[in-house]
């Protein structure tokens, strides 16, 4: 390495190190020491979430089946979906549901160029205040990436970042119903977030399918421990 290399990792070590620390919530065992990020609510409650919608094609259908379980969800939707969809965003605010800021575009917020992951975040706030007439409270970065950048962005648009503690893998060619609601049980117990996804934008096509069959007997397993389920306004967080 050359002396000038070694000089600039050296300059740029500790502006890295900071930058990508907070994304150490994304490890299991990082979490555990961080509840409230990552999603650990009430002991009686799970929280139901989607990502990466409002898809014309597909949220319309979660919607519907919500309605059909009585159910009640948190969706983290993006800027650029939102902008595609705007009456599906004021749908799901109208059928009862919370909508959530998961960043403009789909970025890994640990390599995006700097200012885009805060930009996103401010406009996506901005977007669903103009076209759901409600103000956010929640934001989770794409692939749980929580950069220092995007912690700053949330706080600054009085966002609580939260992960999740239980996901579906439901973005995969070979997801079924099974195998969402097998990845999910494990961890399908009080306090738990859910992550799912009402959208395959950023997943395998049509995967969305195999959670929205995956959809009832998560309800109905939660429902026969005596676990509500909803969204994570009524998540119970601790203070």
């Amino acid at each position: 390495m050359s002396r000038r290399a070694v000089l600039t990792a050296a300059l740029l070590g500790p502006a890295l190190l900071g930058h990508a620390l907070p994304a150490a919530t994304w490890l299991a065992p990082v979490r555990r020491l961080t509840p409230r990020i990552a999603g650990r609510g009430g002991p009686r409650h799970v929280a139901l979430t989607f990502d990466d919608g409002p898809g014309a094609r597909s949220t319309p259908r979660f919607l519907d089946e919500l309605a059909r379980l009585d159910c009640r969800a948190t969706f983290f939707v993006l800027g650029t979906m939102l902008h595609r969809n705007p009456s599906l965003g004021r749908r799901i605010v109208a059928d009862g549901h919370e909508i959530a800021v998961h960043g403009w575009h789909h970025d890994n917020t640990l390599t995006t160029r700097p200012g885009r992951t805060f930009t996103g975040i401010r406009d996506t706030v901005r977007l669903i205040e103009d076209v759901c007439d409600v103000t956010p409270s929640w934001y989770r970065p794409p692939y749980g990436a929580l950069s220092a950048e995007a912690l700053l962005g949330a706080r600054h648009n009085k966002l609580n970042p939260v992960l999740w503690t239980a996901w579906g893998k439901d973005w995969t060619t070979t997801s079924t119903p099974e195998s969402v609601l097998a990845a999910l049980t494990p961890d399908l117990k009080g306090g738990a977030t859910l992550l799912l996804h009402d959208s395959d934008v950023t997943s395998a096509p049509g995967a969305w399918e195999s959670t929205l069959g995956a959809l009832p007997e998560v309800v109905r397993e939660c429902r026969a421990a005596d676990l509500a389920v909803g969204p994570l306004r009524d998540h119970g967080f601790p203070p």
